[in-house]
């Protein structure tokens, strides 16, 4: 990642959610998937870790000077000697620092467990809501527990998915939405859909209710934050299995918002406005033409409304978020003992 960031410019960012998928173990020697609690503490000293790497040459380390024949000033090259629970690293990386200083920790994963890594770790927050009220809620709460940690709350970009069906009218995107929709196959579909509530609905009738007496909220399933956001849609709607699957299907649980690109400016700009979100994960139900779309005929719009910028202000991944370049942790130690 580090070199890849030299190689972009500074454009890199790191997902560094930890996988819900139960076959990922399997790639890593695992016999079983690590329990939930656990993936994200063993999460914790990864990205203390990583962190102390990317860091561990600070930014004037670097001399290459052909003169003098002196490649790196050693006293600013650090070796980070961890040892803990999960891993015993030495270091340093044999990368100088990185333009960005470091990629953008980019985060999904809105459990108690997500939401305090996010806090910590995460400078964009990628995550699912189908309501402004429970956006609102997960952005206060994010920003809350990040000045509690001695972050400022504007390092962090919370950013909503959304998935937009634009039409010249309302009942053109409806229409849109309905064609796309009829896409779906059910048995893959019923197939993701266990994956998120842990139960196989494929011997149920797709046009009866969703039976919700059989969706255990108290198991392990019950942890994850997708999990949530299904049941909720269940309790709030009481959709058939057919109608859930095909809200699903595309958006995975993310919001789905059809209409005109007025009303979808307008949907952007009421939880941006209403401190539900800094920015979004633009999900387009088609490919390319659902990004052509929003491009030419959303964008205009927020722009107008001045929300959104008429020119980049930087170049690297950092300055299009607003994020600041972090200090290296041994340049602030150092600065801090002096």
């Amino acid at each position: 990642f580090a070199s890849l960031d030299h190689i972009s410019g500074g454009r890199a960012g790191w997902n560094i959610v930890t996988t819900s998928d139960a076959g990922a173990a399997h790639n890593f020697g695992l016999p079983e998937h690590p329990p939930h609690g656990e993936r994200y503490e063993k999460a914790r000293e990864f990205l203390n870790v990583v962190t102390r790497l990317w860091d561990s040459w600070e930014d004037d380390a670097l001399v290459a000077d052909p003169q003098s024949g002196v490649f790196a000033d050693a006293d600013k090259v650090h070796r980070i000697d961890h040892v803990g629970k999960h891993y015993r690293v030495r270091g340093p990386l044999n990368v100088s620092r990185s333009p960005q200083g470091r990629p953008v920790y980019v985060q999904a994963g809105s459990s108690e467990d997500g939401r305090s890594f996010a806090a910590q770790f995460a400078e964009a927050i990628f995550t699912a809501h189908q309501t402004l009220a429970s956006a609102q809620e997960f952005y206060s709460d994010i920003k809350t527990r990040a000045v509690a940690l001695g972050r400022r709350p504007d390092h962090l970009r919370v950013l909503p998915g959304i998935s937009p069906f634009l039409g010249s009218t309302e009942a053109e995107a409806k229409r849109l939405e309905e064609e796309i929709d009829d896409l779906i196959q059910p048995a893959a579909s019923l197939d993701q859909l266990k994956r998120m509530i842990g139960v196989d609905l494929s011997g149920y009738d797709l046009d009866g209710p969703v039976p919700r007496h059989i969706i255990d909220t108290n198991g392990p399933k019950g942890l994850a934050s997708r999990f949530q956001l299904v049941v909720d849609i269940v309790d709030r709607e009481n959709p058939t299995i057919r109608q859930l699957i095909r809200r699903l299907a595309g958006a995975r649980g993310h919001r789905v918002v059809v209409g005109t690109p007025e009303h979808v400016a307008g949907e952007i700009q009421t939880w941006f406005e209403q401190g539900a979100a800094d920015g979004f994960n633009v999900m387009p139900p088609y490919l390319t033409g659902g990004f052509d779309s929003f491009v030419s005929e959303v964008v205009p719009i927020l722009r107008r409304r001045g929300l959104f910028r008429q020119e980049y202000s930087g170049t690297t991944l950092r300055d299009h978020y607003g994020l600041p370049r972090p200090e290296s942790v041994f340049a602030a130690e150092q600065r801090k003992s002096a």
